[in-house]
């Protein structure tokens, strides 16, 4: 397949590239730790530890991965040159995870602010994070590093407060307890935070290039790499120390998966609130304790409200480079005046607003989480690390390819012990792959239908024996696709004039459902093409035109078709009068003709 040469705006900097990969990472301190706690009680620091430490090998590989595809470093673009296939099963994992992440993410923030009725909230958040997405993902970015800055420094404080009870936390540490496989089964479960890597990646074809680079030869290095390297940095370190200071907090017990302590029950989910509250209680008294575990409240639940962010932008951004390389219906690529793609944006917050509503408990969502992100790093890993034609030093290929074997292994894992997410992923799939086939079926039968004749394109040419000789017969040829007899016909007309050129008037019944009386169709059985040609006519004088009729579902390929045909130098449109709803429904032809038409044939947009 040939890419098209659609292109996003490259303005995202490296402050806002990391903090859309900390909405995603930086959450992971508000959940795994009390996870791993009702996984492992008073040992679960080491699989706390296990788990930083695989955070951080991701994080360097990444670093080399987006280094290596600056136009988009996701499983699908990385994947693609060597397999197809195996990108587009990627890539849709990779969507199904961020449909999941989108919805658990928000239902899990107003869950965390203990609201009534979260998962209305949590469906409301979505809708505006989405509308806010059509601003592009440098403001979203803006709005995410708003959030990550305060969640920061709430973080660092606690951190702090932590710091004098390490003493007891390793007094009360004990050493892992039962089987490899029922430690493994702990650590595979508390690793549901690494999907924001694949964000980061496929962001790399929005951020702002280096300087000396350019788009023909780009490099994001100087984004990408501090951007990664600072939040790994500030996730592995307080995450481990959060997760060992955890420990100094006595009396706490296992109760049927979740974990009570003294005077507070179920605070698994919301360990840090609780750790906030023991922590800065006992050092200025309960009142600032209780203060500041609402301030952890407010903080994590922004944040997680900025995951959700972090998986539309992704959502979008992987449509996109599906459909630019013809994978995926163009309406994908058609981009807003902020240079987003706007159905991308629809389907990448309805289909997470529809989740949580429809499911609307933390339990049945994280049913159907982490099987596609896992998947989709682990592809993305092991194809790069055996790509012998990239520029990749040994010590880099050998810590991808050992990282490879690890999620791997952890995706096996997932594959068995979540039923639900493997069916959720294995449904996305494949619908994906039935679209997808659909979109190439029809490519091919148009690639090859020929091309010669416009009787053949089923297009009705004609003009006026009589007037056969008023129009010139060599020379330039200009094609005006008209749905009026206003200026742009005039324009048209006083184009044509001026050149001395062949005049062609295309109309095009535009009309979903064909027949094969619509095929043979000539423009004097339409009363409008009647009309408007009759009138061009009149207007044309000395300087008469050809008239050209179609009945086509698709009025933007007519209209490449017959100017290819026609050897015409200059296709002329009318700019679209439609509302802007219509033209997202039904297309933007101006844009469809300027991404069809080819390089030797000028397009002129009369408005």
């Amino acid at each position: 397949m040939i890419p098209t040469d659609v292109k996003r705006p490259r303005n995202v900097d490296w402050k806002r590239a990391a903090a859309i990969l900390y909405g995603d990472w930086g959450t992971s301190k508000a959940y795994v730790i009390g996870l791993a706690f009702a996984v492992a009680g008073y040992a679960s620091f080491w699989l706390i530890a296990a788990m930083c430490v695989l955070t951080a090998l991701v994080g360097l590989n990444y670093m080399v991965i987006c280094r290596l595809y600056p136009d988009g470093g996701g499983v699908y673009a990385s994947v693609r040159h060597r397999s197809e296939v195996i990108s587009i099963v990627g890539a849709f994992l990779l969507i199904a995870d961020y449909l999941v992440t989108a919805a658990i993410s928000a239902l899990s923030a107003f869950q965390y602010l203990g609201v009534p009725h979260p998962e209305k909230f949590a469906a409301a958040s979505i809708l505006i994070i989405g509308l806010l997405n059509l601003l592009g993902p440098k403001q979203t970015g803006g709005l995410a590093f708003l959030i990550s800055v305060p969640t920061a420094i709430v973080v660092v404080v606690l951190g702090l407060f932590s710091l004098p009870h390490l003493g007891t936390a390793f007094g009360h540490l004990q050493p892992l307890h039962g089987t490899f496989g029922q430690n493994w089964a702990g650590f595979v479960g508390i690793v549901l935070a690494l999907s924001g890597v694949e964000a980061i990646a496929n962001a790399t074809g929005v951020m702002k290039l280096d300087p000396g680079t350019t788009d023909e030869n780009p490099c994001v290095v100087r984004t990408s790499t501090p951007a990664i390297l600072i939040v790994m940095v500030e996730v592995c370190l307080f995450t481990a120390l959060l997760g060992l200071a955890m420990h100094a907090l006595g009396g706490l017990q296992i109760v049927n998966g979740d974990v009570n302590a003294p005077g507070a029950e179920g605070v698994r989910d919301y360990m840090l609130r609780y750790m906030g509250q023991m922590f800065v209680g006992g050092t200025f008294g309960p009142a600032l304790g209780h203060a500041f575990g609402f301030l952890v409240s407010i903080v994590f639940g922004l944040l997680l409200l900025s995951a959700s962010n972090t998986a539309i932008v992704d959502l979008i951004a992987i449509q996109f480079l599906m459909s630019r390389d013809r994978e995926l219906p163009n309406i994908f690529q058609r981009l807003n005046k902020w240079g987003v793609p706007s159905a991308g944006m629809l389907l990448a917050t309805l289909v997470p607003m529809l989740l949580v509503i429809v499911v609307k408990d933390m339990s049945g969502l994280a049913d159907l989480y982490a099987v596609g992100v896992v998947g989709a790093i682990a592809t993305n890993l092991g194809a790069t690390a055996t790509d012998r034609k990239l520029s990749i030093k040994l010590w880099e290929r050998s810590l991808m390819l050992g990282t490879f074997l690890v999620m791997a292994a952890i995706e096996i894992s997932l594959l068995i012990d979540k039923p639900n997410a493997r069916y959720f992923a294995v449904t996305i799939l494949a619908v994906g792959l039935i679209l997808r086939g659909l979109v190439q079926e029809r490519r091919m039968k148009k690639e090859a239908a020929p091309a010669l004749a416009p009787q053949r394109l089923g297009v009705d040419l004609a003009r006026p024996v009589a007037e056969a000789a008023a129009a010139p017969s060599g020379g330039e040829a200009i094609l005006c696709a008209i749905r009026g007899t206003g200026r742009t016909l005039d324009f048209a007309l006083r184009e044509a004039r001026k050149a001395g050129a062949r005049l062609y008037l295309l109309f095009v019944r535009e009309q979903p459902f064909m027949t094969e009386q619509d095929v043979g169709r000539k423009w004097q059985e339409d009363a409008e093409a009647s009309a408007i040609f009759s009138e061009a006519k009149r207007k044309s004088a000395d300087h008469q035109p050809l008239f050209c009729y179609a009945v086509s579902p698709s009025a933007a390929e007519t209209i490449v078709d017959v100017a290819a045909t026609l050897g015409a130098s200059r296709v002329i449109l009318g700019a679209p009068q439609r509302s802007a709803l219509i033209n997202l429904l039904r297309g933007n032809v101006i844009r469809e003709v300027s991404n069809s038409l080819p390089d030797e044939i000028d397009l002129l947009v009369y408005a």
